[in-house]
This record gives C-alpha cells, structure tokens and sequence, in this order.
C-alpha cells in the first residue's frame, strides 16, 4: 500500500502526529519549535526537526538491531517518519547515570556526580500538572499502566541504557539522563516517542561540554551546533 498523510491528529511540543490511509500506521513530523520548564520557555533552534528526526531514526535502527521493539516504521524525508500507532503510556521513564538537572537538586547531589547505581523514575505525562514525579502506587491509584506493563518498561529502559551507553563510548559522548516513552501496538509494550539531543542529556566525555537541549534551557548558546555534533559523531553526517 501506497501510505499518504492524512489529517492531522495531534500536535506537541515537538512534532505533529497524522492519520494515514492504513489504520496501523501514523506519520510524524518533526518541528523546529523548542521548549522548556512546562512550556514556560519557548523558542526556535534551526533545522532542530530535521537534526532529531535523523537522529532518533539512527537510535531505533541500533535498538531494533539489538532487539528492542520500537514504532518505526521507516524514514520519509529529512523531517518526516512513518511509525507505528501506538497507544502512548501515561507515564514517562526517566534513566539516570550522572546526577544532574531535578535530580541534582531534589536529593542534593552536585552535578556531574556519578551515580553507584542506575536510577529509574517514573512521571505522570500531564502538562498541566507538569509532569509530576510518581511511583508504582500513584500509577496503580490513577490506572496508568499494568504491573506487568511498568515491569516490561523498566526492563526495557534498562537495557536501552546498557545499550546506548556501550555504543556512545566509541562516539566519546556520556550519556548522562533520558526520557522514554512507551506505548502499545497490538498489545504489545513497545518503544515510542524519539530518543535524541531534545530527550537525553549528552556531554562529551573529554570536555563535559553539554551537546542538548541543556543548551537551550540554560541560555548557552551554540544549541544548532551542539545537535548538529551529534548528528555528526552518531552517523557522520552533515545537513
């Protein structure tokens, strides 16, 4: 079948989400628009749409080759993908292997701390409540996820790390936190959403300059540049 771009059904903060002419499938774009602190700040980064899309695709690619189920369904051009429609999970997954951002400051660790043990946490996907930290018993009391569903997320956001942080140390990049999102496609707990400089913290290992969307939450500066370096050591290419 011959998939074209139907309607629009979603737009968020960082792509649009269509219907297509096969009801499994949707078409995302990805956009150039960036924010921050629950969307109190807002702005542009240059062809940031076109550097994450490219990007992302080349992290699902590694993961399906290692055996992580994910949507992609394949790339459509600089800026669009075709996925798998998914119904999203409610929760978010945030791994973290180097204290910094919330956690820094929640628990009082300086940033840049190495932490003894991986951490796992969970956040209610709410803006309006702006996605607030919670655990196994507030998914359970606002029916969110399945035991079994949290247990195959956490799973899987374990070996995503193992995974990414084995592969980025050839690329002379830590990875120091990231955000995954799930859903389900036919029953099936399955990896959604992006994984790219706007989802993940990456600092080089050597300098510890940040190459994400730090960059722009902080006023740094060099937010383009930083994403196109990703891009650049990930697949060694350039726009």
């Amino acid at each position: 079948m011959d998939i074209q771009k139907l309607e629009q059904l979603h737009e968020g903060k960082a792509k649009k989400v269509y219907k297509t002419n096969d009801p499994d499938l949707y078409w995302i774009e990805y956009k150039d628009d960036a924010t921050a602190f629950d969307g109190k700040k807002k702005g542009t980064i240059m062809n940031k749409g076109i550097l994450n899309n490219r990007i992302s695709i080349h992290f699902f690619n590694l993961l399906e080759d290692k055996g992580i189920v994910t949507h992609l369904v394949n790339q459509v051009n600089d800026r669009e993908q075709i996925v798998k429609a998914v119904d999203i999970i409610m929760v978010e997954v945030v791994v973290r292997n180097i204290a910094a951002g919330s956690l820094s400051k929640r628990i009082g660790l300086p940033e840049g701390t190495m932490l003894p043990k991986t951490v796992l946490e969970f956040y209610y996907k709410d803006d309006a409540l702006g996605d607030p930290l919670i655990n196994d018993y507030h998914i359970a009391v606002l029916d969110l996820a399945t035991p079994g569903q949290i247990k195959a997320m956490s799973e899987m956001a374990l070996k995503i790390n193992d995974i990414l942080r084995d592969y980025l140390k050839d690329k002379k990049i830590d990875l120091i936190d990231f955000k995954l999102e799930f859903g389900t496609h036919k029953g099936e707990v399955i990896l959604a959403d992006e994984i790219s400089p706007d989802t993940c913290r990456f600092w080089d290992m050597e300098t510890r300059e940040k190459l994400d969307k730090d960059r722009f939450r902080r006023d740094m500066g060099n937010v383009e540049e930083a994403y196109r370096e990703v891009l650049r050591r990930l697949t060694g290419e350039t726009l």
